[in-house]
């Protein structure tokens, strides 16, 4: 997710890890440069991207490994469906199995 808003061009990405089990928690979040190097990695990876200036500066204020807030379940939950359904994947499909690492 990341935040391209404001007067002062303040770049904000946060990424989400979700494991398919509990509420997805904040992996990497940055600003202005960091910022940048989260949404190429990203890029790199092929992570889907979505672009939300406020509910980036809400996660941003969230630490690393913490979970999202209950308040933004719905809100994220949509955010997930839209990235499985642009991959062609369900919730199911994303699980860890015993080959991963």
């Amino acid at each position: 997710m990341r935040s391209d808003a404001g007067h002062h061009d303040t770049r904000a990405a946060v990424a989400l890890k979700y494991d398919g089990d509990k509420a997805p928690t904040i992996s990497a979040t940055g600003t202005h440069e960091l910022a940048e190097e989260i949404i190429r990695i990203a890029r790199e990876h092929e992570v889907p991207l979505y672009e939300n200036a406020e509910l980036a500066s809400i996660l941003a204020r969230l630490s690393l490994n913490e979970q999202i807030p209950e308040s933004l379940y719905r809100v994220i939950a949509e955010i997930l469906a839209f990235a499985f359904h642009i991959r062609g994947l369900t919730p199911e499909d994303r699980r860890p199995g015993p080959e991963d690492p």
